[in-house]
């Protein structure tokens, strides 16, 4: 009996194994195509993202082009610690993480409001032509982007000067004056993304069951309640996702944008990371002293990323 048991069970496992490599090769045949759809998608980060973290190792070293990443001797820590006994730099750091956190604190909430908005719009028509005007700034340069700010905002040929001078008699320095250039920064930020990022929020929006609505308004609930007990909750989930992701990047200040909207008089708030990497690394060719820059930007980053996690999950709302 126990002989015969035995012999069943030898005798299955080789037919199951068999059995689960014919599922697993049938399969990997039916997926072949999403695979080379796939591919390009996986081969952009192995060669744009994964492959350059190589040249981290610049850091630590006195890079120099004739030399090689390899053959450049060796500092350890000495440039990170040129890096922070410079006051210039410290003044960059604090720059970067000023303009960041308004962005986030100023320019986050911006694309809900809209999806939110034009959620509540219900002619398809006049729905289509906002979704197009707010869309289309996404898809510009911020050559054309900057060019347009400088058109209206210019002391001297600006389209909002020329009317102050007809009111005032004399033009203001948008510009040129601290406060109103970070505020006109942040402004065009957001009129830029704000439409592209709604995009995510109205797609949640839309696998919210409409019968919570009709529950709601036969329960009483107006429009503003219906928003904040059904809307809002409804994408709550989403709303953490995308926030977590934008702490990762509180550190991470646009270079297009920062560099077509800045200038001399404004440098004190307006020199940030990307800029200093821009000016003292692929200008004056100091490669380590940059990549060292690179490598705090992008731990205050991660540590922020998990933070962020860390408190996200006390509400089970984590990412992992």
């Amino acid at each position: 009996m126990q002989v015969a048991v035995r012999s069943s069970l030898t005798d299955s496992a080789p037919r199951t194994g068999k059995r689960l490599k014919a599922g697993t090769v049938k399969l990997i045949k039916q997926n072949i195509p999403l695979m080379i759809m796939f591919l390009p998608g996986l081969l952009f980060y192995v060669i744009f993202k994964y492959a350059p973290m190589g040249g981290i190792i610049i850091a630590f070293k006195d890079f120099n082009l004739r030399d090689g990443v390899f053959g450049s001797p060796w500092v350890g820590m000495d440039n990170f610690v040129q890096l922070f006994n410079q006051a210039q730099s410290l003044q960059i750091i604090r720059n970067s993480f000023i303009i960041s956190i308004l962005s986030l604190v100023v320019g986050f909430p911006m694309p809900i409001l809209l999806a939110i908005l034009l959620n509540e719009v219900r002619k398809m028509a006049f729905k289509r032509v906002v979704q197009t005007l707010v869309y289309l700034p996404h898809f510009l340069s911020w050559v054309i982007v900057g060019g347009i700010v400088l058109s209206l905002f210019a002391l001297e040929s600006g389209t909002v000067n020329r009317w102050l001078e007809g009111v005032l008699s004399e033009p203001y320095p948008f510009m040129y004056e601290k406060v109103s250039w970070l505020i006109i920064y942040l402004g065009s930020g957001i009129w830029k993304e704000m439409g592209f990022a709604a995009i995510i929020y109205l797609a949640a929006l839309a696998g919210i069951d409409p019968h919570l609505y009709e529950a709601g308004s036969i329960d009483g609930a107006n429009k503003w309640q219906q928003i904040r007990h059904i809307t809002i909750p409804g994408i709550g989930t989403t709303i953490i996702l995308l926030l977590i992701l934008s702490v990762g990047k509180v550190m991470d200040v646009g270079f297009d944008q920062i560099y077509n909207l800045q200038n001399a008089v404004v440098s004190d708030i307006a020199n940030v990371i990307s800029l200093y990497i821009y000016q003292i690394g692929i200008l004056r060719g100091q490669y380590s002293l940059t990549a060292a820059m690179g490598i705090f930007e992008n731990l205050v980053g991660l540590v922020l990323v998990l933070s962020a996690n860390y408190f996200a999950r006390k509400f089970n709302q984590g990412l992992w």
